[in-house]
């Protein structure tokens, strides 16, 4: 039989079973603590407070496009990666350029800000980076006025965006 007194410290059972569990509970902790740090959650935005303060500017833009009674309806071509875009409403829309942007629910490494070039009438084109996958926040605006909606796509060639 051997005595358990002369065995190296290391080799004792209690010593493990008394500092072996905080042991483990600090490097689990610190663990996590690099995962949260090095994978930082980005649908919060930073700046919050000023996004805050332009709530009541959105819904003046978005009150502007029930106003006129804005449509858009969308296409997209799968060969060339282009979106065309069809706006009709009560009066003219006069931009050459309008705001098309898609943001991604959760993943803010998707999102596409697109710059629509009027090519005819009311009917403005861009390129898009990438296909579209995923659940979007999609935003078409002008100075004076914002369609919003969330859509998930593909869902088929197409989609629309109307005044709330």
């Amino acid at each position: 039989m051997t005595d358990r007194s002369n065995r190296p410290w290391y080799k004792q059972f209690w010593f493990w079973f008394v500092f072996g569990l905080p042991l483990v509970a600090v490097v689990s902790t610190l663990h996590f603590v690099y995962l949260a740090v090095v994978n930082r959650d980005a649908v919060v935005r930073d700046n919050w407070y000023e996004d805050g303060k332009a709530i009541s500017q959105r819904f003046v833009l978005e009150q502007e496009a029930t106003k006129l009674a804005i449509h858009a309806d969308a296409r997209f071509d799968d060969v060339t990666g282009e979106i065309f875009v069809r706006i009709s409403a009560n009066a003219p829309i006069e931009s050459p350029t309008l705001t098309l942007n898609f943001q991604h629910a959760t993943l803010s490494e998707r999102d596409q800000f697109l710059t629509l070039q009027r090519v005819m009438g009311n009917d403005y084109r861009a390129q898009l980076d990438s296909t579209l996958a995923g659940t979007y926040h999609v935003e078409l605006s002008d100075t004076d006025w914002r369609l919003v909606a969330t859509r998930r796509f593909p869902n088929g060639d197409t989609f629309t965006l109307d005044a709330q």
